[in-house]
């Protein structure tokens, strides 16, 4: 039955933590017991009102792995890992963590960033991860003094939640490894750092072209205005010819189209940031493998799908390489918003795999001379997805010859084979949506977009103070005990590695939005 279990596998969830905003429409929420209070403050532009996440692993993978020198393992994660709660950590605007990675490694790879480097704007010196007048870490798009951040691993798996309680903004991201954790644990340690910074170079950016515009100061930066603007269903043009720019009528004019014109150039901005972002976590990535290729050719072969979700002001943005989704379950019109009515997945993901027409096709014309570029259903007849970070030895001929024996392609004839061109969405939340599903592969090979959003609506219709995130996973071993012929109890007694027959490591992340909702304090459980 919904939502019983005969064994409760909690126990063997690596990763379960929550955080909740509790006031609604000004009248503070009970708080469940076992939540851990936060003081906080109400955002002005928060769309979603909770979260939680829970991950269960199936493979054996070392715990730690000692890439770029051990400094991601030994000094960058544990200042993000957190796997049962969030837990505050300051926002420095004078120490970045790729700092650290890039003096650290300065020994051995002189700078982790001197990769091929991504197109960037002006003034942009590509070799120390930062712009030359890059704002304070105060500053830009995702600006906060702290953050509440969450998140860790699970098998191959990694899970990062970032939440700035103070601005109203969420980052969520799974990074679903195979062939070893290497690249999930190096996207944990870098892509949300390069990310920030990004954001900043576009902060500064937009302010220029504002305040070169219209001369007028934003003492809150263009991104207010720009999400602003998007509800802003009339805007006024400026008037032509010659003006005083300091008449306040003329000023309301000028700062109307602004607003106008921002708000999609500003969105664009942002998934272009997104995307430039994992293009040098990429590269970066790829540079570091053959640094340490001759001890560990092994690192040619590791690799890592993408999702990330960025939850800002009402719009929602996804970036994603491989097989993971973000799924929004969405009320139908005229649905009774309190539950009664019928509720609809939106796959705001696509699926990079072969099993995909469309992927297939491209990887198929990119390929007009090479007759083996499927082969058993897999690229190269090694990977069934046609999209990652990383798994060099199937974009670069130098990283597959450093394989021995069968291990290594034969007939590269045209790499690179693994796409890193994301696929990038961005969703403007609206009254009818409720929430949003973000799991690795692993949810997906048990349940369809449909069953899962069905079974986290009742869930949460049931148990409004609830976990949909570790619901969802106990449903999923339910499910798969019944497949194997196990009892639930029977399927969590064998070891990882061996019980990756049954399933694959499994990542979930629900957010549940509400636009109408305000944040009086934050709830942490575990």
């Amino acid at each position: 039955m919904l939502g019983e279990n005969t064994v409760n596998p909690e126990g063997e969830f690596k990763i379960s933590f929550g955080y909740e905003c509790n006031a609604h429409n000004g009248c503070s929420c009970m708080v469940p017991s076992g939540f851990e209070s936060l003081p906080g403050k109400i955002p002005k532009n928060s769309s979603f009102s909770r979260l939680s996440g829970a991950a269960l692993s199936a493979n054996a993978t070392l715990a730690n792995t000692n890439i770029c020198n051990g400094v991601i393992g030994a000094e960058i994660l544990p200042t993000w890992d957190s796997p049962n709660s969030f837990r505050r950590i300051p926002s420095s605007p004078t120490l970045s963590r790729l700092d650290v990675l890039s003096s650290s490694l300065q020994s051995t790879i002189s700078n982790l960033s001197c990769s091929p480097p991504t197109p960037s704007p002006p003034e942009y010196d590509s070799c120390s991860f930062r712009s030359m007048s890059a704002p304070s870490r105060n500053e830009g798009f995702l600006n906060a003094m702290e953050v509440q951040v969450a998140g860790g691993a699970a098998g191959e798996d990694r899970v990062q939640a970032v939440c700035s309680e103070e601005n109203g903004w969420l980052f969520c991201a799974i990074y679903d490894g195979f062939n070893g954790r290497d690249a999930a644990d190096f996207l944990a340690g870098t892509l949300y750092e390069n990310i920030i910074h990004q954001t900043r170079l576009l902060d500064c950016d937009l302010k220029q072209d504002v305040t070169g515009a219209s001369n007028v100061f934003y003492p809150h930066g263009p991104f207010q205005h720009a999400f602003k603007g998007a509800n802003n269903s009339h805007v006024e043009k400026p008037p032509t010819g010659t003006f005083d720019k300091n008449n306040s009528s003329i000023k309301k004019s000028i700062n109307n189209a602004l607003v106008h014109d921002s708000s999609d150039s500003f969105r664009q901005g942002m998934l272009d940031s997104l995307q430039r972002a994992l293009s040098q976590a990429e590269n970066d990535f790829l540079y570091m493998v053959e640094q340490e290729m001759e001890d560990r050719p092994d690192l040619v072969s590791v690799g890592s799908c993408v999702l990330v979700g960025l939850l800002h002001g009402m719009d929602l943005y996804t970036l994603n390489l491989g097989d993971s989704r973000a799924v929004l379950a969405t009320y139908d019109e005229g649905s009774n918003m309190k539950g009664f009515g019928r509720i609809k997945p939106i796959q705001l993901t696509d699926s990079h795999t072969v099993d995909n027409e469309l992927e297939r096709s491209r990887v198929l014309s990119d390929h007009p001379d090479d007759p083996a570029v499927i082969a058993g259903g897999k690229v190269k007849g090694k990977l069934k997805v046609t999209r990652a970070l990383g798994v060099g030895y199937l974009k670069k001929k130098n990283l597959n010859d450093a394989l021995m024996g069968i291990l290594r392609v034969r007939n590269l004839i045209s790499p690179p084979y693994i796409s890193t061109e994301p696929s990038l969405n961005v969703h403007r939340i609206s009254k009818s949506d409720h929430f949003v599903i973000v799991g690795s592969d692993g949810l997906f090979d048990f349940f369809t977009n449909d069953e899962a959003v069905k079974l986290v609506h009742s869930y949460i219709m049931s148990n409004p103070n609830g976990d949909p995130a570790k619901f969802l996973l106990e449903q999923l071993v339910g499910r798969a005990a019944d497949c194997a012929g196990f009892s639930m109890e029977e399927l969590m007694n064998i070891p990882a590695g061996r019980r990756r027959k049954y399933h694959d490591d499994v990542t979930v992340i629900v957010i549940i939005l509400g636009i109408n909702q305000r944040t009086s304090k934050a709830s942490t459980w575990a």
